[in-house]
């Protein structure tokens, strides 16, 4: 895996790649939750890009991305992501990997250039009430820095709630926990483009196989609701995972990955393998 930059709409973005010397397979990209970096993918690209290029971008505003002016919808990202591809030279068919602010970069750029998005694999789709999403937009709004530091506290018991977890220690959280900074003053502006974007009206029209990684996160209750509205897709329970797991169980995830994304194509969801790992629930 290496690092490099590639210019977007807005400005320089930041990405990891691995481009094998034999490429068997269609390239892979994949995008971040919000408010991370295309870090959480490091040891994943180097698993599964034995084979095929695998990508991992920072979103605008994240990482080392440069940020948008103003704050973007989820197809604007989208959008920046298809600068980047063009600038590397990738025309597609390619396949694209989205986990929870980046599942709906996924889906957005299955619809700008639909012959070039073969298949997708979305860690989490969450389907909201009105009020639900309301009460995430709360949650998630703008939160000025403290003096005390007490924004940095609450940051760090949210952080450590999710991502300590099977096959992770306190000391890998604690690494990882820096990217959760990196949005700096406009953090909140992914999520904000997140609850502005909606999966009930954005995947029924897809027509490219959809599998769903519903990991035991905090959208675990909420992704089954999506079920309804796949036209060609799959909704998989993976109690066994929560946040960490491409970085706890790096290979189970691309053995996953690659048994969904190198299925023959008239039958994506035939020889799907589910490690133990993502169904023995972990305390």
């Amino acid at each position: 895996m290496y690092r490099t930059y590639v210019d977007c709409r807005f400005g320089q973005l930041h990405l990891r790649i691995t481009r094998p010397n034999d490429e068997k397979a269609n390239p892979l990209i994949c995008f971040h939750m919000s408010p991370m970096s295309g870090r959480i993918y490091e040891r994943f690209l180097d698993e599964v890009g034995t084979d095929r290029i695998a990508i991992a971008p920072d979103t605008p505003g994240f990482g080392m991305s440069d940020a948008p002016k103003s704050p973007p919808e989820i197809a604007d990202y989208a959008a920046a992501m298809w600068d980047a591809l063009d600038a590397l030279g990738i025309s597609g068919p390619v396949d694209a990997m989205g986990y929870h602010t980046g599942s709906r970069i996924a889906v957005e750029l299955a619809h700008l250039r639909p012959e070039h998005v073969r298949r997708l694999i979305l860690i989490s789709a969450p389907v909201f009430t009105d009020a639900e999403r309301q009460q995430m937009r709360d949650l998630y709004r703008d939160k000025p820095p403290q003096k005390d530091g007490s924004h940095l506290v609450a940051l760090w018991q949210g952080f450590i709630e999710y991502n300590l977890s099977r096959n992770l220690t306190i000391d890998d959280v604690a690494e990882a926990f820096p990217d959760m900074l990196l949005g700096r003053k406009t953090a909140w502006w992914g999520h904000r483009a997140a609850f502005n974007h909606y999966y009930e009206e954005r995947l029924p029209p897809l027509s490219q196989p959809v599998l769903i990684f519903n990991t035991q996160d905090d959208l675990w209750d909420f992704t089954p609701r999506a079920a309804p509205y796949l036209r060609t897709g799959k909704i998989i329970d993976l109690p066994g995972w929560s946040h960490g797991f491409l970085t706890g169980c790096t290979a189970d995830a691309a053995t996953l990955t690659r048994s969904f994304l190198d299925a023959p194509e008239d039958a994506p969801f035939s020889r799907l393998a589910i490690p133990d790992s993502a169904l023995i629930l972990f305390r």
